[in-house]
């Protein structure tokens, strides 16, 4: 069952630009007949939408998306689209980095505004200001800030004005390299697996790497613990990607050691150095579509991509590496019914969930967004 919609955009209730959305309840249409409404009304707004479309949406959703991929992807996809309306079927901080990258005459909507990222809300502005005033009077070294692309604009205008760079899970090493060639020191947030994955893979060792956490006081670290590391750590975590552990990847090596462990580098330490491979989506997908018939993969990253690879190779054995349903929630929240929802306010010319991006905080992040772009 679909459940109603409540209107509530997590950052800032919804910057009053629109978002009290018309209630599709279960009587007035059922499931079937939502997506027989979606065809419909999708191919008669052809000429004003354009819909994209995340890796880990539900096939009900995907199947109406104009370009798929991932969040960087659609980001730089949409860069290049004219059509006055995006709808960005994925979650906040995309619809964000989508609507600092498009023209000023178009609007980004998002279908539901609760759709957002766990991992990104581990960190908040305030938090990450507070952080670094400490970090800066631990030590003399400079410290270059780099934030994962899953993150609100805030922190991505704060690297864009602390001479940091945005990162993808497909450039991370690259970007990395960037900024310690740049300073002493690295503040990678909000994910601290794939900075610790990423940095060991370059061969800083772990001991050189500290773990700051804004729940304790100073982050639980001394300021002799800053000075001497060379990768300082945000807390934060993907929920989805933690549900992989290293006893299932031993118990699908036991029943199969042929078949190829391939994870997501969201995936914790033991998890990650005891795959077989591991790295950004785009390059699990790529790493599925070219190898030979036959092939047979345990997948460490979200359900519906996992799936909906089975059914694209079935000549090839793609499975789970978890026996339980790793499923990004917050992105399910984006369902055919508010897509729906979103298409007809297009249409009645009274547009809602629009994501817009303040001035000056999308100055700031793109200076970090072209950062990225600009490093070879």
């Amino acid at each position: 069952m679909l459940d109603l919609f409540e209107s509530h955009d997590s950052s800032k209730d919804a910057e009053n630009n629109g978002t009290h959305k018309p209630i599709i309840s279960e009587d007035e249409l059922s499931d079937a007949n939502v997506l027989i409404e979606l065809k419909k009304i999708k191919e008669e707004l052809r000429d004003q939408v354009v819909v994209l479309g995340h890796h880990y949406q539900q096939d009900d959703v995907i199947n109406f998306a104009d370009i798929t991929g991932d969040s960087l992807q659609l980001a730089r996809e949409a860069a290049n689209l004219d059509k006055p309306y995006i709808i960005f079927c994925g979650v906040h901080f995309m619809a964000e980095t989508t609507d600092m990258l498009t023209k000023p005459n178009q609007k980004v909507i998002l279908p539901d505004l609760r759709a957002g990222c766990s991992m990104a809300d581990m960190a908040k502005r305030s938090e990450i200001d507070k952080a670094w005033a400490f970090m800066q009077k631990s030590t003399n070294e400079k410290i270059i800030p780099v934030t994962y692309i899953n993150c609100a604009a805030t922190l991505k205008a704060f690297v864009g004005d602390n001479d940091g760079s945005i990162c993808t899970s497909s450039n991370a090493e690259k970007i990395i390299r960037w900024a310690l060639d740049q300073g002493d020191k690295l503040l990678f947030f909000p994910d601290q697996h794939l900075g610790r994955n990423t940095c060991f893979k370059m061969g800083i060792p772990l001991t050189d790497m500290v773990v700051y956490n804004p729940n304790m006081l100073n982050g639980g670290l001394t300021s002799e613990q800053i000075n001497k590391a060379k990768v300082i750590l945000w807390y934060g975590f993907c929920s989805v990607h933690q549900g992989f552990t290293l006893e299932q990847v031993h118990a699908t090596k036991k029943r199969d050691p042929s078949i190829t462990v391939i994870v997501h580098p969201e995936c914790n330490f033991e998890v990650t150095q005891a795959a077989d491979d591991n790295g950004s989506t785009s390059y699990i997908i790529d790493k599925i579509t070219k190898a030979p018939a036959g092939s047979k993969f345990a997948v460490g990253t979200e359900i519906n991509l996992v799936n909906r690879l089975a059914q694209e190779f079935p000549n090839k054995t793609i499975l789970s590496l978890s026996p339980y349903q790793c499923l990004c929630t917050t992105m399910y929240r984006v369902r055919p019914r508010w897509l729906l929802a979103s298409f007809r306010a297009i249409k009645d010319n009274k547009p809602i969930n629009i994501i817009t991006v303040p001035d000056d905080i999308a100055r700031s992040s793109l200076k970090a967004l072209n950062r990225m772009l600009d490093v070879k």
